[in-house]
């Protein structure tokens, strides 16, 4: 079976910055999360895959197909959301929906009528009466009203609240177990935790790793050192040490864990900050 997003040797140079061969796939019915921190290249990597801005090299597919091939058909089949609704700022809500149904074949009135009372949206409002939290619930419904069989979502989550958020996070599971596939850049790694299949991790342009969640985490664990216990012998092993409430944090890879009696079970959000700090080093 085809991958739903298939990214190969992409490149884009900028002036100070640059991406550097970044590749991964995204399979059907797969919640991805795109992660690393600001700077790094997430939304210029998607804005990339979109063609929003032209790469240098590399080849991107949709269902096994590129934009040069079948541009309509891929995007009457993906949704792209971003962190606001930027146009039509002062239109009310039911006329942008009602111009942006035109271009769908696909589109489903039932469908967006229910996610607009589920996400508590007044059509009548304008985006420029909207939250932020409440802009990105609605890009959502316009994504989510065309049957989009691939999601690209930048920082969806970004602005709303714990509530919100979770109520987000189980329509992915929702359309994932639906058979929608779903890649989102975030910083709120705990969602990845809830509800991720695979993360793909990019640091400074470059693709650091694309794998399973469970995979990647498990590769590590977290060690907490008092001063007085950290000696230079150890310091090799220590990745990302940085000063603690009461002493000093790493990770270290699993299979270094023995030598650490106080290594425990870590998660995302751990491992790419020590990762991070790694890399500053």
């Amino acid at each position: 079976m085809d991958a739903v997003l298939s990214v190969q040797g992409l490149c884009k140079q900028y002036e100070h910055f640059a991406l550097q061969n970044v590749a991964f796939t995204v399979q059907p019915g797969e919640i991805m999360g795109f992660i690393g921190r600001n700077g790094a290249g997430k939304t210029t990597t998607l804005k990339s895959i979109l063609n929003f801005v032209h790469p240098d090299s590399g080849e991107i597919r949709f269902f096994g197909q590129t934009f040069a091939e079948a541009e309509m058909a891929i995007k009457s089949k993906i949704g792209f959301v971003s962190g606001g609704v930027d146009y039509y700022i002062h239109k009310k809500l039911r006329v942008i929906t009602s111009v942006t149904r035109r271009f769908y074949p696909d589109w489903d009135d039932e469908a967006c009528t229910n996610y607009m009372q589920q996400f508590r949206l007044d059509e009548n409002k304008t985006p420029a009466e909207l939250s932020a939290g409440m802009k990105v619930k609605y890009n959502l419904v316009l994504a989510l009203s065309h049957h989009a069989e691939l999601l690209l979502l930048d920082e969806p989550t970004s602005g709303l609240d714990p509530v919100s958020r979770d109520e987000l996070l189980d329509i992915f599971l929702e359309l994932s177990k639906a058979g929608t596939s779903i890649l989102f850049s975030t910083h709120i790694t705990s969602d990845l935790d809830k509800c991720a299949d695979r993360i793909t991790y990019i640091h400074a342009g470059q693709i650091v790793a694309s794998e399973e969640i469970n995979r990647f985490v498990s590769a590590y664990r977290a060690v907490e050192l008092r001063e007085e216990e950290l000696t230079e012998a150890m310091k090799p092993q220590l990745i990302g040490l940085k000063p603690a409430k009461h002493g000093y944090s790493a990770i270290v890879k699993a299979d270094d864990a023995p030598a650490f009696p106080s290594a425990t079970a870590t998660d995302l959000e751990t491992v790419m900050i020590h990762l991070e700090k790694e890399h500053e080093a």
